[in-house]
């Protein structure tokens, strides 16, 4: 038996484009509309008048700064210097007294909301995070209550200066 081979003729079948063509004139002219090509950004400048130099230079900004060693805190003012130092011993912290000092510079200052944490290379890990708790935020008994206050939630990390140099400073300037 012989195999038959056949031959089928293919038609040339035209291609039907009319949907994707429909799609493409709603879809071009949407995302030209949706596009932003350039955005003019205003920034608002608000310039102090010329006589409110001697105004501004009266209010007292408090740039707060605790620096954290190995057997005290220093809480200062980067500008003033120290405000009051928290004697501790190795792991043994008055931390009541550590949060009432910080309740009260709060009370003085309240639109302060940063610190700046300055760290001796010793210190570890676990007094970080505490003096972090007990800066953020402290719980005060009023009445009968026990309400938790903000204190300074905006923290920022740095080396301590040295001892040595720390003090040299503070003479000079109690020299001059």
């Amino acid at each position: 038996m012989r195999l038959v081979k056949r031959k089928y003729i293919q038609e040339a079948v035209e291609l039907n484009i009319t949907a994707f063509m429909n799609l493409m004139v709603i879809l071009v002219p949407f995302l030209l509309i949706t596009a932003v090509f350039s955005r003019i950004t205003v920034l608002e400048l608000n310039l102090p008048p010329a006589g409110a130099k001697a105004a501004q230079q009266e209010t007292v900004k408090l740039q707060l700064e605790m620096v954290i060693r190995e057997n005290s805190f220093d809480i200062q003012d980067a500008r003033l210097g120290l405000i009051k130092r928290i004697e501790r011993k190795g792991d043994d912290t008055n931390w009541k007294n550590f949060t009432n000092i910080m309740v009260e510079i709060k009370s003085r200052f309240p639109d302060e909301q940063s610190i700046t944490l300055l760290l001796e290379r010793k210190i570890n890990y676990k007094t970080l995070i505490q003096v972090m708790d007990h800066v953020r935020s402290a719980d005060i008994v009023q009445v009968a209550t026990l309400e938790t206050v903000e204190l300074f939630p905006n923290i920022s990390i740095g080396d301590a200066p040295d001892l040595a140099a720390a003090q040299q400073t503070s003479t000079q300037e109690s020299v001059e």
